[in-house]
């Protein structure tokens, strides 16, 4: 019994450390597709310079040059892969913990319903906050701060450094934004998962999910992408903003996030929401369809 209590342990870990390694290189893949995108994206969200998102990359590229679309890549190279493992492991940990309920309590459907698909998703999501929240608040400084010999950071770790020291520690300051970073990853990831799950448990009623062509797979995650994003792109305006403001508190033109949405909303109009949901929409599509394309084919190739 002791042989066989080890066994399942280590198979279980084997199992985990597979979710969390794919999850990684799916991160990797996501930030290297994305990041032009979302520079694009965050200046649209945090400032009105620009007319349209055409306007911010032309802009962007004759002041700032080629490899400003990169700029802050370091911290979600490294952040984003953790986050998005993270995001995996979450996920599959809670659908077999779902699944195992199912054959429980309901022995004749012991595969995930829909929102099960949902919930599963939330869970990876507000995991996955912990990480995302100071790694997304050091990347949005780092891509909107003024270029070259004005900027306020060197790098990720001055940037780390300074928010907690002139933004009121690691709560307030490095943490900033982190209730509506909650709630945004939650509904985010929820349907990220449930979206492409669904559309897969469209293709599993004939075929192995292995079976599934590639280009299915990276379609689904494409729209799974789209989902993402138009579930939950008014949270992701509030949260930039928050994280754009001025650092020192007492500088700050946003006391919090329900005093963020009143001030956006009285100025702009629920459009205010939107802005920069059309760069954003256009970088969901590859970014996501990479995403799921890398973790399907490591999990595949891992057996």
């Amino acid at each position: 019994m002791g042989d066989i209590a080890v066994d399942a342990v280590d198979a279980g870990l084997a199992r985990t450390l597979k979710d969390l390694f794919a999850g990684a290189v799916g991160g990797v893949a996501q930030v290297l597709i994305g990041q032009p995108f979302d520079i694009v994206k965050v200046r649209l969200q945090t400032t009105q310079q620009y007319s349209s998102a055409l306007d911010a990359a032309t802009q962007i590229y004759k002041k700032e040059g080629a490899l400003s679309f990169y700029k802050g890549t370091l911290t979600p190279l490294i952040g984003i892969g953790a986050c998005v493992s993270v995001q995996f492991g979450a996920f599959y940990e809670a659908q077999r913990t779902l699944e195992s309920w199912n054959k429980t309590h309901h022995p004749a459907t012991p595969s995930l319903s829909f929102p099960q698909y949902y919930l599963a998703g939330a869970f990876a999501g507000l995991a996955n906050t912990v990480l995302s929240s100071p790694i997304e608040h050091i990347r949005i400084r780092l891509q909107t701060q003024p270029h070259g010999a004005n900027a306020l950071y060197s790098g990720p770790l001055d940037c780390t450094r300074k928010l907690i020291s002139q933004g009121g520690g690691i709560t307030h300051g490095l943490y900033r934004g982190s209730v509506i970073t909650l709630v945004r990853e939650a509904q985010a990831y929820g349907f990220w998962f449930l979206t492409f799950e669904y559309l897969m448990s469209r293709e599993t009623r004939t075929r192995k999910r292995e079976d599934v062509p590639a280009w299915k797979v990276a379609l689904y995650g494409g729209l799974a992408g789209e989902a993402l994003w138009l579930a939950s792109y008014p949270m992701d305006v509030v949260k930039s903003r928050l994280q754009t403001d001025e650092v020192q508190r007492e500088k700050q033109r946003y006391r919090g996030t329900w005093d963020c949405v009143r001030k956006t909303y009285m100025v702009e109009g629920l459009g205010g929401f939107w802005r920069g949901i059309g760069p954003t929409l256009l970088r969901a599509m590859p970014v996501s369809a990479g995403t799921f394309f890398t973790v399907e084919t490591v999990m595949r190739l891992m057996g």
